[in-house]
């Protein structure tokens, strides 16, 4: 019979992902066939699954530390918010439109559950354990009655439910408190323990909130999860970009943060090299220090490009471009540094046809069918005056437009695109890239020794080992087995 733990949080960004990762990996170390699951998702950062269909990103890394491919059964339900309190809503993988959000709280969302419980159906019939992620807080009171993704999957499955809160942040006691308060009865009931995250400093210091919080809610204390610096491991949220910003390199490469950004993983396998200072640019002088800059992919092309120029990043991205600098464009990026943008059926705004930034000499035209695939490339061109040959490159794609030039990365000169997501995480293609900037620079280039995929196992082993010990696993194991019935 399978067995389930759910997480759910006091808020957004608590450490819900983590911790559902962290218990993957140990469940998989154990030899249990784990397998993790969000029911809704609402991010900008997704994957496309070998089979072309599309899920978040937090569910792609839960699934590497369970060992398992990812499938979108893991996360039927995804929002991608697309401005205006409207989101496209994607159903098994697939997109069947674009909702407000009034309408899809108020009408779809229960809809949306039956592919909730049909694909928990599936995957309880061939895992042993399912570890759930809930999302924002269950004590939404506004929302509640139409959640898919927090108590009513508790309910739905009688899950035992683990509440966490983020101590950084402060408040977490009066959260924790204040959440179960909210509660109806039996949602109440459904939680079985609290977990206080991302604490810093001296436990021993907390022990004291931690007794008042049992006698308080009658509910035990899993554990302290300690603040894990350099964590490394894909978050879903773009509220963590703040973190994923490195210094001290050689290398200064500016990501330019465009209002519907999407996929910011794309620049994390980047932003670890030793000799890149990663940042991501809000203003145009924030430029004027970039060797590289990169216009990542957005979730509106149409509308982002509108916003570079009306904040005159157009104006500071064509002066760098004809002072040498590099100029990547990944996805909508490499849309926007293209001659033309049309848009005859107003798919993603109200003008049917945009100018470019005229840096690379294609053309796209936006289509109702959204292109999701999974790709291996190899790669000839020049760049920078370095050659970059690169083979058996792995990554995605995930856009609506489609372009006039059909070849996976074009370049000219000091400027080059691509479509492909995840490109910058191969890598030999990831240090000649970076060598080729550097000996435009003047500087010696740099053996390749990183391998990025062998970096996030160790993280998942170091999150596991954290979280393990930082946790009561024999009382929490007591939970999942329901051996014990707390209210």
């Amino acid at each position: 019979m399978t067995k389930y733990l759910m997480f759910q949080g006091t808020s957004s960004h608590v450490g819900k992902s983590i911790l559902t990762t962290a218990l993957c990996r140990i469940f998989f170390r154990e030899g249990r066939r784990v397998v993790p699951f969000k029911a809704q998702n609402m991010a900008l950062n997704s994957f496309v699954t070998a089979d072309g269909l599309e899920m978040g990103r937090a569910q792609v890394a839960q699934a590497e530390a369970a060992n398992l491919a990812p499938r979108v059964e893991m996360n039927p339900v995804l929002l991608k918010p697309t401005g205006n309190a409207t989101s496209q809503v994607i159903i098994n993988g697939r997109a069947i439109g674009v909702m407000s959000a009034a309408a899809y709280h108020q009408g779809y969302s229960l809809k949306a559950f039956e592919a909730v419980k049909a694909a928990l159906q599936k995957l309880s019939s061939e895992f042993d354990t399912i570890i759930i992620e809930g999302a924002g807080s269950p004590a939404e009171v506004n929302l509640k009655a139409n959640d898919i993704v927090n108590m009513r999957v508790a309910k739905y499955l009688n899950a035992p439910v683990i509440l966490v809160a983020d101590i950084d942040r402060g408040g977490a006691l009066a959260s924790l408190v204040g959440t179960l308060e909210l509660l109806d009865d039996d949602e109440r009931k459904l939680v079985k323990g609290l977990v206080i995250n991302k604490f810093r400093g001296d436990v021993n210091l907390l022990l004291p909130a931690v007794d008042f919080l049992e006698k308080k809610t009658g509910k035990p204390v899993l554990g302290i999860v300690p603040f894990i610096e350099k964590l490394g491991i894909d978050d879903e949220d773009s509220v963590s970009l703040d973190d994923k910003v490195s210094s001290g390199g050689e290398i200064n490469i500016a990501v330019i943060r465009l209002g519907k950004l999407s996929n910011f993983t794309d620049f994390d396998s980047l932003a670890g090299e030793i000799d890149v200072n990663l940042f991501y640019a809000t203003e145009p002088d924030e430029l004027d220090a970039a060797d590289v800059i990169i216009l990542p992919g957005s979730k509106n092309t149409s509308e982002d490009l509108i916003s570079l120029r009306d904040n005159h990043f157009d104006e500071k991205i064509l002066r760098c471009a004809q002072a040498g600098v590099a100029i990547v464009g990944i996805c909508g990026g490499f849309q926007m540094l293209g001659e033309k943008i049309f848009d005859p059926l107003q798919t993603e705004s109200n003008h049917a046809e945009l100018d470019g930034l005229k840096l690379l000499p294609i053309e796209t035209t936006f289509t109702a069918e959204k292109f999701t695939r999974q790709v291996t490339i190899s790669v000839d061109f020049e760049f920078l005056g370095s050659r970059i040959f690169s083979e058996n490159l792995d990554g995605y794609e995930i856009h609506a437009g489609k372009s006039n030039i059909d070849k996976k990365i074009i370049a000219a000169g000091n400027v080059f695109g691509t479509y492909v997501h995840g490109i910058f995480d191969n890598d030999d293609f990831r240090r000649k890239f970076l060598n080729a900037v550097r000996l435009k620079k003047n500087l010696p280039p740099l053996a390749s020794t990183r391998n990025v995929r062998a970096e996030k196992q160790k993280n998942y082993e170091r999150l596991a080992n954290i979280v393990r010990q930082s946790l009561n696993m024999d009382l929490l194991e007591k939970i999942i087995r329901q051996d014990i019935f707390l209210c």
